[in-house]
């Protein structure tokens, strides 16, 4: 499964604070994993994305707790949000912060490195029934949208092609007359099928999937 890498793999090596020590400028950082350009996509046109930034050490010891990202605006300081148990973190451009001296510090040691990618999700509406049009044209979405961020380079981007839909519980998906099952990670993946957007189906879930994640295959 590959994630959407667009073209911002930083070569990040995550002082100051007790052992902390700088990750990234913060302008820096919004402008190359391209956020500004995703944040200012008018919201209707993004409405069915909530996009993420992971960040994940190469040591597979460290903990997302163990990873602690702090934002210094002169003697201003601004702890991020904490990471998810994925390694997520929701990070939107702060117009004040958007300076050559703000700086990122993280409380990883000198010599540990940390991957950067994304993770989009499809927010589901509620209950366990839904137009297909109303879940999986968040594909289309995601594309539009990574074109936008990737600007002329946009023929390199990557291109979100399925909603994977993540249970807790082996579950099954009806699509008008197809039913799905879960695979042996309790995920269902479809991938778009414009013929089925048109007809525009029920689907129905035996549960209620936690995540509906785009992909890339």
């Amino acid at each position: 499964m590959k994630k959407l890498a667009l073209l911002c793999l930083l070569p990040l090596a995550l002082a100051a604070h007790a052992d902390e020590r700088e990750f990234a400028p913060y302008k820096k950082l919004m402008e190359d994993l391209r956020l500004d350009k995703f944040y200012a996509i008018p919201a209707a046109e993004r409405d069915k994305i909530n996009l993420y930034v992971t960040v994940k050490p190469r040591n597979k010891n460290y903990k997302p707790s163990d990873v602690v990202l702090t934002v210094v605006h002169g003697g201003e300081r601004q702890p991020l949000p904490a990471l998810t148990a994925d390694f997520r973190l929701p990070l939107a451009p702060n117009p004040k912060w958007m300076t050559d001296d703000t700086k990122i510090m993280t409380s990883l040691p000198k010599e540990e490195k940390s991957e950067i990618n994304y993770d989009a999700v499809t927010p589901l509406p509620d209950g366990q029934q839904w137009n297909y049009a109303q879940v999986m044209s968040s594909v289309g979405q995601m594309n539009q949208a990574i074109k936008k961020m990737a600007g002329a380079l946009s023929m390199f981007a990557p291109s979100v092609k399925v909603v994977n839909f993540k249970f807790n519980h082996p579950a099954q998906l009806k699509v008008g007359g197809t039913v799905y099952n879960t695979d042996a990670k309790n995920q269902i993946r479809l991938k778009l099928d414009n013929s089925i957007l048109k007809d525009n189906p029920p689907m129905v879930a035996s549960e209620r999937p936690y995540e509906a994640e785009l992909d890339t295959e």
